[in-house]
């Protein structure tokens, strides 16, 4: 396993523009601490951001995972042009001949994908926890690790998301279409919620519940957005007779729906590699 491992971060380390890609995303990560600094003083009004919840314990779990997981694209990237690589450096015939097994290639390049989720899972773990630490209004153990299921559906987000991508570049084999046939299957989805609202169902939450089984949906459900759960929202929610206090839980069952269409999309990508004439 950390042979396979060693060869795949070899083989990214020694790509100028992919190290420049992974740099950058955990450079993003690490900027989401600026949004602490951000403050307005214009007169009599003062507004510092970091002073609005949105780094108090556990709400900063939910709301970092979600700011964060935006920034999975750059390693998208990564991930789509290393499957292209490997066909025009024609380096996965080179791995093939010097022994490697077709499943051991695939199964390299789905540990590469559970690496950058992990690690990404980990850094977004040490930053939300400094600056709770350091911003939070509450500090009790019992509150500041609650509401850690954020870094789970976090972490099983990013690996859905990258061996959907793993999938696409092994399927077309080129990075800029494979990044194409990513933005097309988005439409896709939009289109077949249209297409289900309008035709088939009468109301969103059985279209919802339906969408909630395709991936790219799937993998959106699993952290729903967190600023109606600010107190200041809640509470102008309110004032104008509305009801801003939704179901911000991670379910099970969202998880399991991930899960699975990850093992579909690395199931898919080794039986094209085992069909295809390399």
């Amino acid at each position: 396993m950390l042979r396979l491992l060693e060869i795949e971060f070899i083989k990214l380390w020694n790509n100028r523009a992919s190290k420049i890609l992974v740099i950058s995303y955990f450079v993003l990560l690490t900027s989401i601490a600026l949004v602490a600094a951000i403050k307005f003083d214009i007169g009599p009004i003062k507004f510092h951001l970091a002073d609005q919840g949105i780094f108090n314990f556990p709400y900063i779990w939910h709301f970092n995972t979600f700011i964060t997981a935006f920034f999975k694209l750059f390693l998208a990237i990564v991930i789509v042009s290393m499957m292209a690589n490997e066909y025009s450096n024609k380096t996965i015939k080179q791995n093939l001949i010097d022994g490697l097994s077709k499943k051991e290639f695939i199964f390299s390049k789905f540990l590469t994908v559970v690496s950058f989720s992990l690690v990404s899972t980990i850094f977004v773990y040490v930053i939300s926890l400094i600056l709770g630490l350091t911003y939070s209004d509450f500090n009790e153990i019992s509150i500041i690790f609650s509401d850690l299921e954020f870094l789970l559906a976090f972490f099983v987000k990013l690996m859905g998301f990258f061996a959907f991508c793993m999938f696409a570049g092994i399927l077309v084999k080129r990075s800029a279409f494979a990044l194409g046939f990513l933005i097309l299957w988005q439409i896709f989805e939009g289109f077949a919620r249209g297409m289900f609202r309008w035709k088939i169902f009468e109301n969103h939450t059985t279209t919802d519940a339906v969408m909630g089984l395709f991936p790219l949906n799937a993998m959106w459900n699993l952290i729903d957005e967190p600023f109606s759960r600010l107190g200041a929202v809640q509470s102008l929610g309110d004032q104008i007779g509305e009801n801003f206090r939704f179901d911000y839980a991670v379910h099970w069952y969202e998880i399991v729906i991930v899960l699975i269409w990850t093992a579909i999309f690395v199931y898919l990508s080794y039986v094209l590699l085992k069909k295809r004439d390399l």
